[in-house]
């Protein structure tokens, strides 16, 4: 049937084909990590419902307190004066089973089927994150069952990310990958206030259904993701992506999906530039340690490990914030804490942006940092004088934290699961998504525990904290940076060149 189109129209529906599949693709990973995300949120909007000052609350006629009793509305065990170290354990439990579960969850990703193991984990987290709503309705009020089910739920909620990227890398090639992963990316701040948005609905009444829900919403997108994810382009005879890098690397770092043994080689560009290759077996998965060689690797992993401390802090603890220093209601400081996820949106898309068109990653996310501290900083001082001022320091601080950390976790990993150095083996992929998101997560789970541990001290220190991390994420980036302006300078010194030639030629 092929052969019976023209050249022409058979491109035309081919591109036509390639295209809507890759839209597919884009927007059904979009949706499922939305919902990952949407269903870690909740907690963070709860805490101001778990421990709250019950004397200016109307008490029910059929309670009887001591009218000195603040407490009599607080969900036990969180109504004893140690409640942010209780509420801390419990952010804690999630976030040091994800980063130890995530270094697992790699190895795991590229040597499984990724739709089952995306379903599998969706479906576990749909469970687990309705069984921390539960406690409401079945009265539970011991410490252990939340530590329980929070530990569980993030261990199986490790399937997420190395998965969906790893799918989106093999759909898209480099070209503008900084630009596609950060409009991509926004599916960690949609979840995000998503997620404040619905536990605001229950917050306030019954704050079981605030998990309940989000947790039936993954678990449906977790159905819907074993039906229709397709992992490879070459599964529904769709042409492979191609690298539109640096030229020194097409030559000798081909898209690694064309090397899979059922790829159509002869679609890849690639492969007419750098001379035909002989059939292989394919790829054997990438071990740690050689993921761990790949140059960039470990900087990238430390650095996010203090820029996810800094987005984690305030994804846990800005409602809690907001709600102690200007006294909103559980709701309002949930939904105005969503305006730090706008910012991350925004931050996230820009980065991609500029780092696409100054093919300067390492050099977009420092700058950024250097710019989020001092505005951490403001917003701490100056940032609760008025609503309006709030609303702007907190999009631009969520824009500068998320912007960098977003860049890194997508296109960041992505560039380097596909290194040269690897000879196009696309096992690398998931490893290394693994390695540089569980780096990340140790700071994850960091951030919460230490600002539950400095709170109590003022909410002044944790800011200290927080700025503190986000100057040792830029300076861990210093060699990287440093490396790109040389190639920049080296690149400016050969455009030069080519202009005074040419002057001479003609």
């Amino acid at each position: 049937m092929r052969s019976s189109l023209a050249p022409g129209v058979w491109f035309l529906r081919a591109f036509s084909r390639d295209s809507w599949f890759r839209g597919f693709i884009l927007l059904m990973t979009f949706l499922i990590y939305t919902t990952y995300h949407m269903s870690r949120k909740p907690i963070s909007v709860v805490k101001s419902r778990l421990h709250q000052n019950c004397s200016g609350i109307i008490e029910p006629v059929n309670e009887s307190h001591s009218l000195n009793d603040t407490t009599w509305c607080n969900w036990a065990p969180f109504d004893q004066s140690n409640y942010k170290e209780l509420l801390g354990a419990v952010d804690n439990a999630f976030l040091v089973a994800y980063a130890i579960g995530m270094f697992i969850s790699g190895i795991f990703g590229e040597r499984l089927p990724l739709r089952y193991y995306l379903s599998a984990g969706m479906l576990l987290s749909g469970l687990f994150t309705s069984l921390f709503g539960l406690g409401y309705f079945w009265n539970i009020h011991v410490l252990w069952y939340f530590v329980l089910i929070q530990i569980c739920n993030g261990l199986v909620q490790t399937t997420g990310w190395p998965s969906v990227v790893t799918c989106v890398g093999n759909w898209f090639g480099k070209g503008k990958r900084g630009l596609i992963m950060g409009i991509w990316n926004s599916h960690t701040s949609v979840g995000n206030i998503l997620g404040s948005l619905v536990a605001g609905v229950w917050v306030d009444g019954q704050w079981g259904l605030s998990f309940v829900v989000p947790g039936i919403v993954i678990a449906i997108m977790g159905l819907v993701t074993f039906f229709f994810l397709v992992e490879y382009p070459e599964d529904v005879d769709c042409t492979p992506p191609q690298h539109h890098g640096e030229p020194e690397e097409n030559l000798d770092n081909p898209e690694d999906p064309a090397n899979r043994p059922h790829a159509n080689k002869e679609s890849s560009l690639e492969s007419a530039g750098s001379g035909s290759k002989e059939p292989s077996a394919g790829p054997a998965a990438i071990s740690f340690f050689g993921a761990l060689r790949i140059p960039g690797v470990i900087e990238f992993s430390l650095c996010l490990l203090f820029a996810k401390l800094v987005s984690y802090t305030f994804l846990y603890w800005l409602p809690l914030y907001i709600f102690n220093v200007v006294h909103f209601s559980a709701k309002e400081a949930g939904d105005l804490s969503t305006l730090f996820d706008v910012g991350g949106i925004i931050g996230g898309i820009l980065a991609g942006l500029v780092s696409d068109y100054t093919n300067g990653r390492a050099t977009t996310c420092c700058v950024m940092l250097i710019l989020a501290a001092p505005m951490m900083f403001l917003y701490n001082y100056v940032g609760q004088n008025g609503i309006s001022i709030s609303i702007v320091m907190l999009i631009i601080c969520g824009a500068l934290v998320n912007g960098p950390y977003a860049l890194i976790t997508t296109a960041v990993s992505a560039d380097l699961g596909t290194h040269k150095s690897l000879k196009g083996n696309a096992k690398a992929l998931s490893t290394v998504t693994a390695i540089i998101d569980g780096t990340g997560s140790i700071g994850a789970a960091l951030g919460p525990l230490l600002a539950g541990l400095i709170s109590p001290t003022g909410w002044n220190n944790v800011f200290y904290m927080l700025i503190s991390a986000d100057i040792l994420a830029c300076l861990l980036l210093c060699r990287l940076v440093y490396k790109e302006i040389l190639a920049w300078r080296s690149s400016l010194r050969r455009d030069k060149g080519s202009s005074v030639a040419l002057t001479h030629a003609r």
